[in-house]
């Protein structure tokens, strides 16, 4: 399963927030992400056509024209933070974005829509599609306006949102960004690791449906955040089970090999959490210390800027009060 499989059924991507890519690199070490990078398959940027209005973009699957300024943006996958960042207009998102809190003043007014409903897609009358490979009728929808998808994981989460940046025409904004919010990453991570310690290990867990997960470095939830950027230290258990493929399921009674010293808590609060009262958990260090930090799943997956930032800041706050 992708990353937005789980929890829920796309891949991922956390996201991510996920993220956030999140997307991500390669699923082997915080280096892949580099070389995802200088491995971007969808070439230079955009070339403009001043006289028709569109551009042509090197998607995946080779250039398409789309639209140089897109109005009526529909996202059928975990970009919709992405396309927000930028300031372009959606008029419709998938469901896991729609219930997201962090989205909410945005998406107030747009629409759901899922791959299946072309009928609803129509109506929206968008100028633009953007999807991860994986969604059904990428052909029908072609049909209906210009469609660009992204493998999951074919680049790294920053990368990733370059090239959302590029489809719409606004890299230099993309650019800038990801320059900012590196540097913010890097400065918060030397503090957080002059506060509790360069050797202090630092655990992502989450539930979901009497599931728990642990995850590695490029699985959305901050991942990207605490071990790419903020060089954070991942505990062995983790690097061992979580790293290559992003993920791990765990039983309750093998947990505690997995903590860190500290840990950050995903929390779905729609599903059984009972597992918070036993004794395995309570006893647990990080649980012991106070050094469990939850945050809310749904603002927590992807790895898209706007997530991101929040991301941070719940990091910042969380580890170093401010």
């Amino acid at each position: 399963m992708k990353k937005w499989l789980l929890p829920f059924a796309l891949i991922l991507a956390l996201m991510v927030s996920a993220c956030s890519n999140s997307a991500s690199s390669t699923n082997t070490s915080g280096n892949s992400n580099a070389n995802a990078s200088k491995e971007n398959v969808t070439g230079p940027a955009a070339t403009e056509s001043e006289a028709s209005g569109t551009i042509t973009y090197q998607s995946e699957s080779g250039p398409i024209e789309v639209p140089a300024n897109p109005q009526r943006v529909i996202v059928l996958s975990a970009f919709a933070g992405n396309v927000m960042s930028l300031g372009v207009n959606l008029v419709g998102v998938e469901s896991w974005s729609k219930m997201n809190p962090r989205f909410d003043a945005t998406l107030k007014d747009v629409e759901e829509v899922s791959d299946e409903n072309l009928e609803k897609i129509i109506e929206l009358d968008p100028d633009l599609i953007i999807g991860l490979s994986t969604i059904n009728n990428i052909d029908k929808l072609k049909e209906i306006a210009p469609t660009v998808t992204y493998t999951y994981g074919k680049v790294d989460y920053l990368t990733q949102h370059l090239e959302i940046g590029k489809l719409l025409n606004k890299e230099k904004e993309a650019q800038a960004w990801i320059d900012d919010f590196k540097q913010r990453a890097a400065s918060a991570g030397e503090e957080i690791k002059a506060k509790i310690g360069a050797d202090a290990t630092v655990s992502v867990i989450e539930n979901w449906d009497k599931q728990i997960y642990v995850y590695g470095d490029n699985w959305g939830r901050g991942t990207e955040i605490l071990y790419q950027e903020m060089k954070l230290a991942m505990p062995e258990k983790v690097k061992e089970m979580a790293l290559k493929d992003g993920y791990y399921a765990l039983s309750l009674e093998v947990l505690p090999e997995f903590a860190g010293d500290y840990v950050i808590f995903s929390k779905n609060n729609e599903t059984d959490n009972s597992f918070m009262e036993t004794d395995t958990y309570k006893n647990i260090p990080a649980v012991k210390n106070n050094q469990v930090f939850e945050a809310d799943s749904r603002e927590f997956y992807f790895n898209d800027p706007i997530t991101l930032d929040f991301q941070l800041d719940f990091f910042k706050k969380s580890f170093l009060g401010n």
